[in-house]
């Protein structure tokens, strides 16, 4: 009898515990997202193009590099944990300069939302 009434006082403790841990328990990584992943591919060959390549991500007055890691397949990264209304610049010596529609990049409770997007360059 005496566990049952121990069970009977304490579960709506153990229930409000619950909750909070389902409404504010959400567990976020500590990474930072990049909100935009760029690919850069020439259009007629569609082989991935890196050197010398700029590409600029920008957002009213805020204007951004992105930046590739990755020589063998380079994704331009940027605008970590940044959410906005972005136009993507590339450009490349050989190449016409290409300008973006404009990229929206939104959150969720703990990140960015990525956006890909995979740009062909003319060649000149």
């Amino acid at each position: 009898m005496k566990k049952l009434l121990l069970i009977i006082v304490l579960l709506p403790f153990l229930l409000a515990t619950q909750c909070d841990k389902e409404d504010n328990g959400i567990a976020c990584t500590e990474e930072a997202k990049a909100g935009l992943n760029i690919t850069i591919k020439d259009a007629e060959t569609n082989v991935y193009l890196s050197d010398g390549v700029s590409v600029i991500a920008t957002d009213g007055s805020y204007t951004e590099t992105l930046v590739s890691f990755d020589v063998a397949e380079p994704i331009f990264s940027g605008a970590y944990e940044r959410e906005g209304n972005y136009t993507i610049t590339v450009s490349k010596s050989g190449y016409v300069t290409y300008t973006s529609e404009i990229i929206t990049v939104t959150s969720d409770v703990c990140h960015v939302i990525p956006q890909q997007r995979t740009i062909l360059l003319q060649p000149e």
